[in-house]
């Protein structure tokens, strides 16, 4: 029972729980700020078909955030530079669908290679050089705290801006084109923030493990419904659920937060995908892979 117990308290381990969880509050609110940035631009990138995208960008973030740590700058700026150079090219370049592959094909392998060079070279605590790569729970000080918050207040500026023309252009583009939504314009300008919003994702569940606050969440409220109203509320919920939960589960342990946060993920898509299949069956809604639906007028 000794090798199982010693498994079991790697994993869970609440003695002191209360001191600890005290080093961890400006975690605790990032994670919550996430969480919101994270369910809202997700319902996009699942209608707009931008998971393989999150990871590119996720990944030369990293390597923004492991050069800014080799030279001792600040490691937030760095991840935030990393993700606006992919976003932009991204937007930019891959207009298309086939074309936008290939080309974070082509630069997802670079970012991460960069990133393991930096980090390679680094000479500081090995827990900074893995923490971009796995997330760290105690990784948010008062300065990044700051810049989070910025960030946030950015995204969540951003999208309140452009949700409805956005929405519009996703689901319909020709007929939002034809109303002088400007479709083209719009694409590129959503990349930024996506770009924006994984830099603060890398922060705190690090850039291998980014999709699971920014993809799954929306996978899972479009697992249960199909409305344009509460597929971001339940998506935004989900994901402050994962990684709030995330962070008060790692607390005590030693693992990195990434485990916890993907796995409350899952559970919760998990779930959403079982009651949304009973739901069909009973012909209680529609089927839950279509997109939420949006008015003409929209």
């Amino acid at each position: 029972m000794g090798p199982v117990n010693g498994f079991w308290e790697r994993l869970f381990n609440f003695q002191n729980y209360s001191e600890l969880l005290a080093l961890v509050s400006n975690s605790i609110v990032a994670g919550a700020l996430l969480g919101v940035i994270g369910g809202l631009i997700g319902v996009f990138v699942m209608l707009r078909d931008l998971t393989f995208a999150v990871h590119g960008i996720s990944e030369l973030s990293f390597a923004g955030a492991s050069l800014a740590l080799l030279l001792g700058l600040n490691v937030v700026a760095g991840s935030v530079a990393g993700s606006l150079i992919a976003a932009v090219i991204f937007g930019l370049l891959g207009v298309r669908a086939r074309e936008r592959s290939s080309v974070i094909a082509v630069l997802m392998p670079f970012g991460l290679g960069l990133g393991v060079l930096f980090v390679s070279l680094y000479r500081g605590r090995s827990a900074n050089k893995f923490g971009a790569l796995l997330g760290q729970v105690v990784a948010v000080d008062n300065p990044q705290l700051v810049w989070l918050s910025v960030i946030t207040v950015i995204v969540l500026a951003a999208l309140a801006i452009i949700w409805r023309p956005l929405m519009f252009a996703t689901v319909d583009p020709e007929i939002a084109a034809a109303r002088g939504v400007p479709v083209r314009a719009l694409s590129p300008i959503f990349m930024i923030v996506l770009g924006l919003a994984v830099a603060v994702s890398v922060q705190i569940v690090g850039a291998l493990l980014v999709l699971a606050l920014l993809v799954t969440p929306a996978a899972a409220a479009m697992r249960v419904t199909a409305s344009s109203v509460w597929v971001p509320v339940l998506s935004t919920i989900f994901a402050v659920i994962a990684v709030v939960g995330g962070i008060m589960l790692a607390v005590g342990g030693t693992l990195p937060i990434s485990p916890y946060v993907t796995t409350i993920s899952f559970t919760i898509y998990c779930i959403c995908r079982v009651v949304g299949a009973r739901r069909t069956k009973r012909g209680w809604a529609r089927r839950p892979s279509e997109s939420p639906t949006v008015t003409a007028g929209a």
